[in-house]
């Protein structure tokens, strides 16, 4: 495993300063170790194939991602893996049932209006910047690095900056609901 995982972080490392010999190799090595790794995850046939691209597309989009003092394996395997259910997860979704006849019987405005009123109270009661991050990624669904070039931040730093606020907005709901008692 050794010798593997640094002949492969041999070769990112030079893949990402340029050298495309030393990429096509790393491709070229990876994968049908990660090919293993769709299949595990309960594909077969020309879907391993099509999933292992999409995996191989990610690592390539990723690949700026990985720290050259860290382990290459770990990193990779953590992209294909999450990469491969978030794959299998779209495509086969959950079986589709009408709703249709039961349309009488569901509410009309699913969204907790005295929630959404705390919530936004809250945000009010933190720095406006935290209560952007908080709005952007946990609202509104953006990702970190969406985030960060929305606001001019690192990835990392939107990462921090949103664990901070919902820590701070925890303890706030957390000494709301001790006060309540």
């Amino acid at each position: 495993m050794t010798d593997r995982n640094d002949r492969w972080g041999d070769l990112l490392r030079r893949a990402n300063r340029g050298d495309g010999q030393a990429y096509a190799a790393f491709l070229t090595e990876i994968a049908p170790v990660l090919r293993t790794v769709v299949r595990g995850r309960g594909g077969d046939g020309d879907e391993v194939e099509d999933v292992l691209q999409e995996v191989l597309l990610a690592i390539h989009a990723k690949r700026h991602t990985w720290r050259e003092a860290d382990p290459v394996t770990p990193w990779l395997y953590a992209i294909a893996r999450y990469k491969t259910v978030d794959i299998w997860r779209r495509r086969r979704g959950g079986a589709a049932v009408p709703i249709d006849d039961l349309a009488e019987v569901l509410p009309e405005d699913p969204v907790d209006v005295t929630a959404a009123r705390d919530l936004s109270a809250m945000l009010g009661r933190i720095d406006d910047r935290a209560a952007e991050i908080v709005r952007a990624v946990g609202i509104e669904g953006l990702s970190a690095g969406e985030a960060g070039a929305r606001f001019g931040m690192s990835e990392g730093a939107v990462r921090v900056a949103y664990h901070r606020a919902m820590q701070r907005l925890k303890e706030m709901a957390e000494t709301k609901d001790a006060t309540r008692e």
